[in-house]
């Protein structure tokens, strides 16, 4: 047939046409984001995946160890980064995150719910995301068993009376263990914060590497049972007590010591790093973190407390987290600056 050629020719064109107007248009793929943290951050997968949906991307979270670490390892990665944005710097480490020159700055518009006194760059490198006490918690069944009074303050620490009841964290190895030295020098100052932990020494304080050693092996009132009822934590952890207790209890275990500069307040900071191939999606996970949906899912996840005043929290936490009146603070200037000489103060008059 002499237009078979031709009918040939047609009927492809008409094959093509229609396979392309079966197969539909593909998405582009999702942009990738990585997020450096420190080995406790913790959020909602629904929280990540509505974020995911919203900006067509896949976040990637890098578990970087404890906050020591994690800032160690962005350092020495700062000229070809690991990932996009870093969260989890505390106002212990801040100044040697600024120093180290880590960050891009980003005024997120977010900041406007933020209270100044959270505000501690004010070149916004560094934004806050959430803050915490470290405290001393108490086993109170311990305390009221042995007619015990719960001590009201550092000084009371001393005393004969509690004698080996105190288990607390090598700041060397735990920014539990730095924050809660930060409150010894803040509140005895630089002449007598070395007295203070010689007389804790000679009362028989315990020091052990990390908090999970401290709280589960050695405190009393954890699932280990240790040997002493009183352990350098936090304030939320009476709250987290209550929520993860299983079979259920109606009250906390434990209490926190709240007296005037017995707690160190730990506040903890995101910042874009230098070097991201993902500004703008970074810059949006930034507003996400400073944002209620975000604030609001960060007390149950890592039991700290939303920097957003308006964030609303859980039931459980506001009855059973303690915050004190009078918390002991150091500029992140002065920690900057003497830091690693009190570190090693310490470790001399403690440790040998």
């Amino acid at each position: 047939m002499k237009n078979t050629p031709l009918l040939l020719t047609l009927f492809c064109l008409l094959l093509s046409a229609c396979t392309s107007q079966a197969t539909p248009a593909q998405s582009p793929a999702p942009q990738p984001l990585t997020v450096m943290t420190h080995d406790s951050f913790s959020v909602s997968e629904e929280v990540v995946a509505a974020f995911e949906t919203a900006n067509n991307a896949k976040v990637t979270f890098l578990q970087s160890g404890d906050a020591g670490s994690m800032l160690n390892k962005a350092i020495l990665s700062k000229n070809a980064p690991l990932a996009d944005v870093l969260f989890g710097v505390d106002n212990t480490f801040l100044s040697r995150a600024l120093e180290a020159d880590l960050f891009e700055p980003y005024a997120s518009p977010a900041l406007a719910n933020i209270p100044a006194a959270f505000q501690l760059d004010p070149s916004n490198r560094a934004l806050p995301v959430d803050y915490g006490d470290v405290c001393i918690n108490y086993d109170k069944a311990y305390f009221v068993e042995n007619a015990l009074a719960v001590p009201q303050s550092l000084e009371d620490l001393t005393k004969p009376e509690y004698a080996g009841l105190l288990v607390v964290e090598n700041p060397a190895t735990s920014s539990t263990g730095l924050a809660f030295l930060l409150a010894t020098v803040a509140h005895f100052g630089e002449d007598g914060y070395l007295d203070y932990w010689r007389a804790l020494k000679a009362n028989g304080v315990v020091v052990v590497d990390g908090w999970e050693t401290a709280y589960y092996t050695n405190f009393s009132a954890s699932s280990g049972r240790g040997p002493q009822p009183m352990v350098v934590s936090y304030g939320t952890s009476p709250a987290a007590e209550v929520i993860f207790a299983d079979p259920p209890v109606d009250d906390a275990p434990t209490a926190s010591l709240l007296g005037p500069d017995t707690c160190f307040r730990q506040i903890e900071f995101v910042g874009i790093l230098k070097g991201t191939q993902n500004r703008a999606l970074a810059e949006k996970f930034v507003d996400l973190m400073l944002g209620k949906p975000f604030q609001e899912d960060v007390p149950l996840q890592m039991f700290v407390y939303p920097v957003h005043p308006n964030a609303a929290l859980p039931e459980a936490f506001v009855k059973y987290a303690q915050a004190p009146a009078q918390t002991a603070s150091l500029s992140p200037e002065e920690i900057a600056f003497n830091r690693d000489r009190w570190i090693q103060e310490w470790t001399d008059a403690v440790m040998k």
